[in-house]
């Protein structure tokens, strides 16, 4: 593809004569022939400094943000992330403009919204994909997780292999980092969700305002077509002007809502009034928040027309890796995984699993390393005040030391009680935690859900809770 055609797409100057671009590429490590290199200022390195090596290595052309000493072709930017995203976009086609979109944001229940999504729309026999923490999937294919929202050359690559797929709806996870970076700033989503605000990722905005920004920016009549947003959530206040939206609910007025009909560990019968249009489905997921992310899902589907014969279907099917997921039962008590990693998931899900429990409730966590530490003690005070007994353990300590972010949880947990261990290494951890196990009791394992590996001193581990337990199991049973 021709270098001006693509400079066009991003409003750039180009500086040095044409090119040919043949693919894209923004780590000067990996370029090769034909590139076109993008040059972006981060918060830790300025890849701007790895121009001239990309040059040596035959990039074509590269993406810059002010002049740079080089003999090749360069495109002058104001923004260069956008620029990527938009010319990510216009190489690969516009696959974004072929296809339903809906975009999901929020602190938690992106990953259990955008899958009950993707089960509506293929029960309404749509062609269905889906893109988020646990990666990708269309048909048949299946794609590695890599981030929440993949970086702007891998995701429209995969948007384009979707609509060659034939591809009709996609269901997306949109996270606030992928907001802030403009990763699919070209997108414009047919709908796009609010799930909530709570704390979390204050490692890389800051502040709850910054966060929140970050998320508004979605919901304007350029980046959404219908906004469904959470009328129980404080912060969609901030979100209703200036785009046509609809709302859900449980406890405050909204267009749509539900009743819920019965309700155990293993799933909920509910009721939902979709804008006047009845709809009745049995989740297999417990927990008053799953009502929520079903109501988001379904409010959603409804308005882009979709029959609430095949709402009730698609939420009826629904299973996520590792969301309050129950993996088995030991001791006559059972066992759950779940992702909850942020105070407000870790609440919800020990206030969800309290209501099923029949003796004591015990919950195994720990909290990532280099990522915001200020939810640590504030997760600690939650386990003290929702559990009857934690384990603290490590979650990808990355290069933080696993015991010092244990101290700080712990520090936390102090506040309020004592009834704790903590072990660093997390297969001990879980092992113990099952000692602790009786009849009636339930074990929370949390903070990791689906994931397979361990992060540790930059190297990832294989590692899955859910195998961990299950081998503990049947080595105890055998």
């Amino acid at each position: 593809m021709k270098l001006e055609a693509l400079a066009k797409e991003a409003g750039g100057r180009v500086r040095g004569g044409s090119a040919e671009i043949s693919g894209l590429c923004t780590d000067s490590r990996v370029a090769g022939e034909g590139d076109l290199f993008f040059c972006l200022s981060g918060t830790h390195t300025d890849s701007h400094e790895y121009a001239a090596e990309a040059e040596a290595r035959g990039v074509a052309a590269v993406v810059c943000e002010r002049e740079l000493d080089v003999d090749i072709p360069q495109v002058i930017v104001k923004d260069g992330r956008l620029a990527l995203s938009e010319i990510a976009a216009a190489f690969y086609g516009h696959p974004e403009r072929g296809l339903a979109i809906v975009g999901v944001t929020g602190t938690n229940g992106k990953t259990t919204v955008t899958h009950m999504l993707y089960e509506i729309f293929s029960a309404e026999k749509r062609r269905a994909g889906v893109i988020g923490t646990l990666g990708a999937r269309y048909g048949k294919v299946a794609v590695d997780p890599a981030l929440t929202t993949p970086d702007p050359v891998d995701l429209f690559a995969l948007l384009a292999e979707m609509k060659k797929g034939g591809v009709q709806l996609v269901a997306m996870e949109v996270s606030a980092h992928a907001l802030a970076l403009k990763k699919e700033a070209p997108i414009v989503y047919d709908a796009a969700i609010f799930t909530n605000l709570t704390q979390d990722h204050l490692d890389f905005f800051g502040d709850m305002k910054a966060y929140g920004a970050a998320k508004r920016t979605l919901f304007t009549d350029k980046r959404c077509r219908l906004a469904v947003l959470n009328a129980d959530d404080p912060f969609t206040k901030t979100l209703a002007g200036g785009v046509r939206a609809v709302t859900y609910g449980l406890d405050s007025p909204a267009d749509c809502f539900a009743l819920t009909e019965e309700e155990s560990a293993a799933g909920t019968h509910v009721f939902l009034n979709l804008e006047d249009e009845l709809c009745e489905a049995r989740l297999k997921m417990a927990g008053r928040f799953n009502v929520y992310n079903a109501l988001a899902a379904a409010t959603a589907a409804h308005r882009l027309g979709i029959s609430a014969e095949a709402i009730a279907r698609g939420l009826s099917n629904t299973t996520v890796n590792g969301r309050l997921e129950r993996v088995g039962a030991y001791r006559g008590a059972d066992i759950f995984v779940d992702f909850a990693h942020t105070p407000d998931g870790l609440e919800k899900s020990l206030t969800a699993l309290r209501e099923y429990c029949e003796g004591k409730l015990v919950v195994l966590f720990g909290c990532g390393g280099n990522r915001d530490r200020e939810k640590r003690p504030i997760m600690g005070e939650i386990a003290a005040k929702c559990s009857d007994y934690a384990v603290i353990t490590s979650d990808n300590p990355r290069y933080e030391d696993a015991c010092a972010i244990i101290g700080e949880i712990a520090a936390g947990f102090s506040k309020v009680g004592t009834h704790y261990t903590a072990i660093e290494e997390r297969e001990r951890a879980i092992e113990y935690a099952l000692t602790l196990l009786e009849k009636g009791d339930i074990l929370l394992v949390a903070g990791k859900g689906g994931e397979t590996t361990q992060e540790i001193m930059g190297i990832k581990y294989a590692y899955d809770d859910k195998d961990v337990i299950r081998a503990h199991i049947k080595e105890d049973d055998a």
